[in-house]
Parts: structure tokens; sequence; C-alpha cells
């Protein structure tokens, strides 16, 4: 009795560790041209957390997207003049350590983090992007995989011939979420006015809270 009880119990605490493990974490993201939900990955475990604190902290929400290319990525969350030509950092802002994962690509509406040329491609802690791309033909993604030498799977390969992305940034950038819910907000950021490097005339300014679960599943419905 008691060796059933406790292979009872040890199966309900694998079961428990198991579901606890599959459960995502959600953000809202709102901008003047509207709201999208934001699924967060567990599969990139450090790029997750360290994107939870700085919402916690609201630190994007003094922030903007100030690089909005159309066909390619809407960037924000720091300008690009905070790191370069050797201006300090703020206490928030480093590099990370890559997590590339191979079911994770830059197809439509992920979520990646942004980073400098450092030669391990770690992220930059605070600088975040949304993927709008494009399509590609078979043609077109072979030229890519021998370019830079990568493979694409079958999904990877349907996923650009149909929803798009772009593909040449996989294993190169850090992708830990995509949008859930209102991928129309990546048509309506990319037809504000913008100048030749893609800095948008009017700010787009972001704010992003953390769903609670019940938040989620009520918004997701």
């Amino acid at each position: 009795m008691k060796r059933t009880l406790l292979l009872l119990t040890i199966m309900l605490c694998v079961c428990a560790i198991a579901f606890a493990q599959q459960k995502n974490q959600y953000v809202k993201l709102e901008t003047p041209q509207g709201w999208c939900v934001i699924k967060l990955y567990n599969e990139t475990p450090v790029h997750r957390d360290n994107f939870i604190k700085l919402v916690k902290s609201h630190y994007f929400d003094a922030t903007t997207f100030n690089r909005i290319l159309k066909n390619f990525v809407i960037q924000g969350g720091d300008p690009d003049s905070l790191y370069e030509k050797g201006r300090t950092l703020k206490p928030e802002q480093k590099w990370i350590a890559p997590e590339f994962v191979d079911s994770l690509y830059h197809r439509r509406g992920v979520v990646a983090m942004g980073r400098d040329n450092n030669p391990i491609e770690s992220s930059f802690t605070t600088q975040i992007y949304i993927v709008d791309g494009k399509t590609y033909t078979d043609e077109e993604l072979d030229a890519i995989e021998k370019k830079y030498n990568v493979h694409l799977t079958d999904a990877q390969r349907q996923a650009y011939r149909t929803v798009g992305g772009i593909p040449r940034l996989d294993h190169h950038y850090t992708v830990f979420g995509d949008i859930v819910k209102g991928m129309d907000l990546i048509d309506k950021i990319t037809a504000v006015k913008v100048d030749k490097a893609g800095n948008p005339d009017t700010p787009v300014w972001m704010k992003i809270t953390l769903l609670t679960p019940k938040q989620a599943e009520k918004i997701l419905k």
C-alpha cells in the first residue's frame, strides 16, 4: 500500500512539474496604433526572465519604437545611440549570451532581442524587435541556405513561404516570444511615416504589461 502511495505521489509530482513547465507567460504591448498580446517562450528562459524583469520595472514604458522598417523589423527599447561611439551604458543595459533554439525562428510576428556586432552574438538586453519580414520562394530559400550556410527545416520553409519572416537572422539573433493576438498591429505600425533610416516622424511609444494567468486567459478567448 505504501509503495503504491509513494508511486502515486511521485507521478503526481512529475505531472505537476510538467504542467508548470508548459505554462507560458504573456504580456500586453500597447502603442498609439493599437495593441497585441505576446507569448513568451520557456525555451529561452534567460531572455524571457530578463524581459519580464524590465517589464515589471516599467523600463519599456519610457521608450519608443525608434526604427520601423517595413518588410523587415519594428525595433525599439532603446535608440542605437545609447551604446554606439563608446557611450556609457545604463545599469540595465548589458549583454546576455544567445539562446538559439532550432524550433524558434524568425517568422512574421516573433519577438527577438537586438544586438551589436559582438563575436558571440550576445543579445543587447534592452533592445527588442518584432519581425515583419516578407514571403520567399523555394529558390530564394535555397539561395539563403547557401549564402549563410544554414539548413532550413520543412517547417521553416513552409512558414517563410506562407507567413513570411527573415530566415537569414535565424541562429544569429535570439527569439524569445511571438504575437498570439493582434497581429495586425504590425501593419499599423509599419504604415507610419518614417525617414530613410526608419525613424518615425511621430514617436511610437510603447507600454508593456505582464498579464496574470487569468488576464491572459480572458484576453485570449
